[in-house]
């Protein structure tokens, strides 16, 4: 079958209508969020469609990590962070389409189907991270978005004070020269661009197409008519903050300045939620429901007043960060319906390559979701794991969420492949022997911590202390899914599970 899959960087789930059902956000996650229900119908539409999964949850962040997991189906926290393909990654696009560089007519006639790629994440084709296109047939660029580094144009522009001289100055500079209705915006032109690109090759067998949005995420600045559904005042506000701080917000910001990111942030989902429409309505015009498997998921969420934080990193991943979106339309039944499985986004590998007819590699971490899909009561994985390199790693059964921060900081760590650490710095030695050793890597100065979930939604409270057996039965969980991923050992020795 067709598979689709779409990511939306920095998608909250209690903002997705097939999560919220209607509810106002302050009665889905807690008091640190407002009292305004964000409508996602072409979400809610895609449910009815598919299949809901309760608890989704991402693996390696932040941005690039979390691509590297779908791409690959390993947990690239576990071996090293932010960066681009290594040489030998068994890539998705490439177990789909076989090696690159030949012709469309000699791919075909192989037997191996058509990859396309859209996207305006700059991430993919930035230094550091910039070659996560080159095993698709075909892809494409939109050019423009957040740090983009693209016009160049001497011509006076409106920017925020807060990013004149910052990297976000070239957004506000792109879009000026080029955004001239909502057709331009970057969430429209991918949705645009998807159902175009099916109109003209959905006669392909088994093809799969790649969408990778960068809205929601920063800078916030939708059409000022989806901020006023929000807050009346739209963009004439005292500061506007396209994007909030990683950190805690009352060192930043005021109540109401957080009120308007919060706004800001909410209308770019709506506006996200629209343009997807435009994909829906393709899907049902060239009647490809029948033959497609579509998936759309983020790649995490963030933290929007929920422990005093906006923004991510910073901390543990907690379940505004961790706790994801994820919905799939499955051809072969399951529409509207639910799933109580854990599933990740490492589980996108071996559910396309399935799809597609072809084999998945081995030592892979994701396991393929068709049994789910097809069997709401089909045993899958006990525990999920997520976590950043080097930082602290979180293991969740979906009620109970343990935050295991590393008891040793001086282990030494590796990080395993040639690439060095261009996005977010790691002090790298030289590359030997498959890995560079890593000489300075602190974690998060939050103690580890303990959440019953089915309690504490907004995990405020820390109950490692109160919970000793609880705790003690989820770092075993930790320790044997780790060992079962072979995790280099250096990693168990870090959070002191080596014993």
């Amino acid at each position: 079958m067709n598979s689709i899959v779409i990511v939306c960087d920095t998608l909250r789930r209690d903002h997705c209508g097939p999560y919220h059902h209607g509810r106002p956000l302050d009665r889905v996650t807690g008091d640190a969020q407002q009292p305004w229900v964000v409508p996602t119908p072409n979400m809610d539409r895609l449910a009815e469609k598919g299949i809901v999964f309760d608890h989704a949850y991402c693996g390696s962040t932040p941005c690039m990590p979390a691509r590297r997991d779908i791409y690959t189906g390993r947990y690239e926290f576990l071996e090293r962070g932010w960066g681009p393909l290594e040489e030998d990654d068994l890539d998705l696009p490439r177990q789909i389409s076989g090696p690159p560089n030949r012709s469309l007519t000699e791919q075909l006639r192989e037997g191996n189907p058509v990859s396309y790629f859209i996207t305006d994440h700059f991430h993919m084709w930035e230094q550091g991270a910039g070659n996560y296109h080159m095993g698709y047939t075909g892809f494409e660029f939109v050019r423009g978005h957040e740090a983009d580094a693209w016009r160049t144009d001497p011509v006076e522009f409106p920017c925020p004070d807060s990013e004149r001289g910052t990297k976000l100055e070239r957004h506000f500079r792109n879009v000026h020269l080029t955004r001239k209705s909502e057709a331009d915006y970057f969430a429209a032109q991918i949705f645009t661009k998807a159902a175009e690109w099916l109109e003209a090759n959905h006669t392909h067998d088994n093809f799969y197409l790649h969408l990778d949005c960068f809205d929601p995420h920063e800078p916030w600045d939708p059409p000022e008519e989806y901020v006023k559904m929000f807050d009346l005042r739209g963009y004439d506000v005292e500061r506007f903050i396209p994007q909030a701080p990683y950190d805690e917000w009352r060192k930043h910001m005021t109540e109401d300045q957080l009120k308007h990111v919060q706004a800001c942030y909410a209308a770019n989902v709506v506006l996200v939620d629209k343009w997807l429409g435009k994909l829906l309505d393709k899907m049902d015009e060239l009647d490809l429901w029948r033959n497609t498997m579509l998936i759309f998921t983020t790649d995490h969420g963030t933290y929007n007043g929920d422990l005093g934080r906006t923004g991510k990193l910073q901390t543990h991943q907690y379940d505004a960060v961790s706790h994801i979106p994820f919905i799939v339309a499955y051809p072969h039944g399951g529409q509207g319906t639910r799933r109580q499985q854990l599933a990740q986004l490492v589980d996108i590998y071996p559910t396309v390559l399935r799809a597609a007819g072809k084999r998945c590699p081995d030592d892979r971490h994701g396991l393929d979701l068709t049994p789910v899909l097809e069997n709401e009561h089909a045993r899958f994985r006990e525990y999920a794991i997520s976590g950043m390199f080097g930082k602290s790693v979180t293991i969740t059964d979906g009620r109970w969420a343990l935050h295991q921060s590393p008891v040793a900081e001086n282990q030494p760590l590796n990080w395993y492949g040639t690439c060095l650490a261009k996005f977010i710095p790691y002090d790298l030695g030289p590359y030997r022997d498959g890995r560079r050793e890593v000489t300075d890597c602190s974690s998060w100065p939050t103690p580890t911590w303990l959440s019953d979930k089915a309690e504490d939604s907004g995990e405020l409270v820390n109950l490692a202390d109160r919970e000793r057996g609880q705790l003690a039965k989820m770092r075993q969980a930790l320790k044997e899914t780790l060992t079962r991923l072979h995790a280099p050992a250096e990693q168990l020795e870090r959070l002191g599970l080596a014993n």
